[in-house]
């Protein structure tokens, strides 16, 4: 396991974690090891994300830089967005997600990297994006006032809801029951079967970072140096601790084997690892924490296996309801949810779906279908004359 951060000084920092040996009465500590620091960029790091073998970084330089995590070398580049990066998100090994400033999105195959898709998503910048954890919608929102819904299955928009101000933070639940929207230091929480707002935390300073801690409780971070635990159903803030020195930067939590963890990222330049204890209204505890000397921008966190992860989070909820086909031609409004034109909804047969996940056959599988039906049309037809023959 490694803690990855990008600072305005252009570099990647990467840091090994291991426990050390526990002992008698004494709480779990964590060793930081400095593992490697990439400098491929040109300007500030905007965005990191990690799947099971590469870290990749995006950049006001407007590109995106991969790195191979088993042979810790650089992998190459992605430039096909003109402005800075703003977002990125892996969806499994197959598939990279990145938005930028230009307003597209872009659908990268994560094997050849090769990009599969480019969408004008936003009339302003992307600001983030978040994927639905079943992989069959995602949403974004940017500097238009909008918040998009985007049907992953057949590649195509599905919902706009208009919103009275710019909004740059979206994040769905561990099982997609919900999602939460940021606008400076109010955060919305939506519920998917509604698609309405069903209440608003807010926090005493500008949001800058949020993550799931659960299904309803929410960790948030904003320009001061406390980190907060809200309770998206009761919207009650249920602890706060101070994490750092200076303005949090950035959030990330995942599971492993007896440890539920939160990681930090702070303008001071330490990265923390805090133990979350089983019950949320108590502060983490501290396992280990390290020293970049550098202006810390984004985090994110690599597992070298997926096996690592303690998979105890129930199964996604299905959002059938986005999923299904709409009638040609409606357009309905739920309050400012508005849903795309005709034309928009109607999928191209060519097309794949934005994740490459379609239930259409493929072109190579149209063509063998074609074949087997040419041969046993000349094999018909060599009977036929057959009989003709025996019976002359």
């Amino acid at each position: 396991m490694e803690l990855v951060a990008g600072c305005y000084e252009q570099v990647l920092f990467g840091f090994s974690v291991h426990p050390e040996p526990k002992a008698s009465g004494d709480h779990q500590k964590w060793t930081p090891v400095a593992d490697f620091t990439h400098h491929a960029h040109t300007a500030s790091l905007s965005a990191v994300a990690a799947n099971s073998r590469f870290v990749v970084t995006g950049s006001k330089d407007e590109t995106i830089h991969i790195y191979d995590m088993k042979k810790k070398i650089d992998h190459g580049a992605l430039v096909h967005h003109n402005g800075t990066i703003t977002c990125l998100k892996f969806h499994g090994n197959r598939h990279l997600i990145s938005g930028a400033e230009d307003g597209l999105i872009c659908v990268w195959d994560a094997k050849k990297w090769e990009c599969l898709k480019s969408i004008k998503a936003h009339k302003g910048h992307v600001t983030f994006l978040s994927i639905h954890p079943s992989g069959k919608l995602a949403l974004s929102v940017g500097t238009d006032k909008t918040l998009r819904t985007w049907n992953l299955v057949e590649g195509r928009s599905a919902f706009i809801k208009n919103i009275k101000q710019n909004a740059h933070i979206v994040e769905w639940s561990p099982r997609g029951e919900k999602y939460v929207v940021v606008i400076l230091n109010k955060i919305d929480v939506y519920h998917l079967d509604t698609a309405a707002v069903s209440g608003t935390i807010t926090n005493e300073k500008r949001v800058s970072s949020v993550t799931f801690l659960s299904e309803s409780i929410l960790a948030v971070a904003g320009d001061e140096e406390v980190v907060r635990f809200f309770d998206t159903d009761s919207l009650m803030c249920l602890c706060e601790f101070k994490a750092h020195e200076n303005r949090v930067k950035d959030l990330f939590s995942f599971e492993i084997p007896e440890h539920h963890v939160i990681v930090t990222a702070s303008s001071d330049g330490f990265i923390k690892m805090w133990k979350l204890a089983q019950d949320k209204k108590v502060p983490p505890s501290l396992l280990c924490e390290v020293n970049t000397n550098a202006r810390l921008t984004c985090l994110g966190v690599w597992l070298d296996s997926v096996t690592d992860m303690k998979e105890s989070l129930p199964p996604a909820a299905e959002p059938s309801a986005v999923s299904k086909e709409q009638p040609k031609g409606s357009k309905k409004e739920s309050g400012d949810a508005v849903q795309e034109e005709a034309r928009q909804s109607k999928p191209n047969t060519k097309e794949r779906g934005l994740t490459g996940v379609s239930e259409k056959p493929t072109k190579g599988s149209s063509l063998v279908a074609a074949k087997k039906r040419k041969v046993g049309e000349i094999l018909e037809k060599k009977r036929k004359k057959k009989k003709i023959r025996v019976m002359q």
